[in-house]
């Protein structure tokens, strides 16, 4: 019990540290004495990782652009398609190797029930990388 001199009954201003550092002796010995248990005793031989170079060499795949325009008109590329048109293209898309992203992109005024049924007829004929365009607020 620590007593504080010269002063009147008050509370005292210093923290004992007594009980921590003997707390942080007790996890530094345990520390010490589990460390050199932490091996591993079992020799496994890891597979090792061979990186394809010729994914690396290949050339980016451009993205595919869709445009809707308010009252439902969609254009492939800048190019006016048909929904027909739309959906065989899609397909012939998805079959590349590697795949193409689909970027999707809308008038202010599009509804979001336009731009969701484009996505459906992407992701059914086996588009994986469908997203959106936007420009940064600023």
């Amino acid at each position: 019990m620590a007593f504080s001199s010269g002063n009147t009954g008050g509370p005292m201003a210093e923290i004992n540290v007594t009980p921590l550092v003997d707390v942080m002796l007790v996890l530094l010995i345990i520390f010490m004495i589990t460390t050199p248990l932490m091996h591993h005793k079992v020799p496994v031989e890891l597979p090792q990782a061979k990186l394809d170079k010729q994914s690396e060499t290949a050339p980016p795949v451009p993205p595919v652009t869709l445009t809707v325009k308010e009252d439902g008109s969609v254009f492939w590329n800048d190019e006016p398609i048909s929904r027909g048109l739309l959906e065989s293209q899609l397909a012939v898309t998805a079959q590349r190797a590697p795949q193409p992203q689909i970027n999707v992109r809308g008038d202010k005024t599009t509804k979001y029930s336009v731009l969701k049924e484009l996505i459906d007829i992407a992701q059914r004929q086996g588009m994986r990388k469908v997203g959106f365009v936007a420009t940064k607020e600023r």
